[in-house]
């Protein structure tokens, strides 16, 4: 599939609105809803932050995106009682990707409320269980595990918008976007951010 026609662009008067590939296929699958045009950019910037977090510290990732600003973002680390109290998880079991959903929508829920998630690993369960009760549009993921699907298509009345994504896809190397009939070209950003960087950046003396 090479263009996907969006359920409407910025504004609901903005019709029509898709996105396409000059080249190739669309790296993503609508796997159910109908995602419109913010909500394909707040899945696309959010897919690339838990991508650069997990390539940072190993750990699964999560994001929380509204309006093409991120919420809050996390990684999978454990939670003690009080965390689960702050992030009104209760006392189920968390999966490291549950972790860090929890930890990223509990950053500023307020922020957070009718978000886009994007998940760096394959959603499971019981990621899916702290998404399910959460005022979201939607989700994207490299894949669902089929009770993970389940959970989460029953959502907003089987109108949740659940999206997945090639893992593998690279993006051009240069970025091009019009604004106001006129063309912006830049490379995109490519500058890494892993263990070794840090390790550079934090010493004894900071």
């Amino acid at each position: 599939m090479t263009e996907l026609e969006l359920k409407y662009g910025c504004n609901p008067n903005q019709k029509p609105s898709s996105i396409f590939m000059e080249e190739g296929e669309l790296p993503i699958k609508v796997l159910n809803g109908k995602p419109g045009y913010i909500n394909f950019l707040d899945a696309f910037n959010g897919w690339q932050l838990v991508c650069e977090l997990k390539r940072a510290t190993g750990l699964p990732a999560a994001t929380s995106f509204k309006h093409v600003s991120p919420a809050g973002a996390a990684v999978g680390l454990p939670l003690d009682d009080v965390m689960r109290k702050i992030y009104f998880v209760g006392n189920q079991e968390l999966s490291p990707l549950a972790c860090a959903y929890a930890r990223a929508r509990g950053a500023d829920r307020m922020s957070s409320f009718g978000d886009w998630i994007s998940l760096s690993d394959v959603c499971d369960k019981s990621t899916a269980l702290l998404i399910k009760p959460e005022v979201s549009d939607g989700v994207i993921a490299p894949g669902y595990t089929d009770e993970a699907l389940e959970i989460l298509k029953a959502k907003k009345k089987g109108n949740y918008n659940i999206v997945e994504i090639d893992p593998n896809y690279k993006p051009a190397p240069v970025e091009r976007k019009h604004v106001f009939g006129i063309t912006f070209e830049q490379g995109r950003n490519e500058f890494v951010i892993d263990e070794k960087l840090l390790e550079n950046i934090v010493t004894e003396n900071t």
